[in-house]
């Protein structure tokens, strides 16, 4: 928990992960070596005792959702727009920071609303924040256009084995390669940290083809719907339910074996784990899949309540199903 807590406390979203690459560099173990390329990309080669059969890639992307300067009024106001998908829900109200500046993203209190602005969510284009700024030039000292924003949100553990954080999209898979890598490996293997996931899968497009795995295995988070009034077919995973693993989604049609494969593992060896139900959603998967000549794919999930918000949830519990599945793929796939 202190090594995620780390993660996602760090600030990096699609085009801002330095902050994320350079602490994920700094916790590498003696026996990687790593390269970061045009893109920001950091491809980590982990040392084992002999080759193996089949190279492995494991993937994670960098990136959260977050927001970009747009606008500076004359007043001091902060006008954003959003890093990747983001509902226009998860900002209004929300504390923000852009360049270690503390804010608020605010708007009229209900009781200064008339017809139907009350009934109706602001658009994030249409928030100004308020960052206690007293004009335009008090604001320039410290805050320009194209500047990177967050969610000030705090990493808090509750409940029986429950996180609430924001990022946890996707440092969780972050977390679980960095903990992998830690570990002696009985084999060589990929380990690629992926950058701009959130407004597209560019970064993984381009090191699939650098790195050129045959298997490639995604270690990500979905959507967990299983909240109250939310009928069952809907909702899609369930937190404390085990490691997802997708049969689809927008963005790829897994590999059927693969798929298969998955499960029994996970029934051999005690893994808690379920299918995701709902296609929807898309990961680095999509653009992996397609590279180089076609690589086989699967992807590996946390299941994830309120994800791209400032207060995704989670549990422990099935952040070591993660990891102990993704640690089974790896070496089933690179024996063959």
């Amino acid at each position: 928990m202190k090594l995620l807590e780390k993660l996602c406390m760090c600030n990096g979203t699609s085009g801002d992960e330095k902050s994320v690459r350079d602490m994920i560099i700094s916790m590498l173990p003696e026996d990687c070596s790593y390269k970061i390329d045009a893109l920001g990309n950091l491809i980590v080669n982990k040392k084992g005792e002999k080759k193996p059969k089949n190279h492995v890639a494991l993937f994670a992307h960098m990136d959260e959702v977050g927001f970009i300067v747009t606008y500076i009024t004359e007043e001091g106001y902060i006008c954003l727009a959003p890093v990747g998908g983001l509902d226009d829900s998860a900002l209004f109200g929300k504390r923000i920071t852009v360049n270690g500046c503390n804010g608020v993203a605010g708007g009229k209190a209900i009781h200064q609303c008339e017809g139907d602005e009350g009934k109706t969510i602001p658009k994030i284009t249409d928030i100004s924040a308020d960052f206690g700024f007293n004009s335009r030039e008090e604001a320039e000292k410290k805050i320009a256009l194209g500047d990177f924003g967050y969610f000030k949100s705090d990493f808090v553990c509750f409940g029986d084995g429950f996180v609430k954080s924001k990022a946890l999209d996707d440092r969780v898979g972050c977390a679980v390669l960095l903990e992998l890598l830690q570990e002696k490996s009985k084999i060589d293997y990929t380990c690629v940290f992926t950058v701009q996931e959130e407004v597209g899968t560019r970064g993984a497009a381009v090191s699939a083809y650098t790195v050129n795995p045959d298997y490639a295995i995604v270690v990500e988070t979905t959507t967990a719907s299983d909240i109250p009034d939310t009928p069952d077919r809907k909702k899609v995973c369930k937190v404390c339910g085990g490691a997802v693993v997708s049969f689809m989604d927008r963005g790829t049609v897994y590999n059927k074996d693969l798929y298969k494969k998955a499960f029994e593992i996970a029934e051999k060896q005690g893994i808690p784990c379920q299918t995701k139900t709902v296609v929807a959603g898309g990961n680095d998967a999509s653009a992996i899949h397609k590279a180089s000549g076609g690589i086989q794919t699967i992807a590996v999930s946390l299941p994830c309540r309120y994800i791209h918000s400032a207060s995704s949830v989670g549990a422990v519990r099935d952040m070591e199903s993660v990891e102990k599945l993704t640690k089974a793929l790896l070496e089933e796939f690179a024996n063959g």
